[in-house]
């Protein structure tokens, strides 16, 4: 598994787990995280392009 399907991995599965739960702070943090996952996964495929 490379680093950008790990990546996609995790925030998957954290979004998955925001919709299970009733926690409204544990929802938002889960959210930010996955949303720092993509947003890395971002930054590793603009350096791909641009090689």
């Amino acid at each position: 598994m490379n680093t950008i399907q790990y990546l996609e991995d995790q925030a998957a599965r954290a979004e998955r787990l925001a919709k299970r739960i009733t926690d409204t702070l544990t929802i938002e943090k889960l959210l930010t995280f996955a949303g720092d996952r993509r947003r890395e996964i971002e930054l590793i495929a603009g350096k791909y392009r641009r090689a």
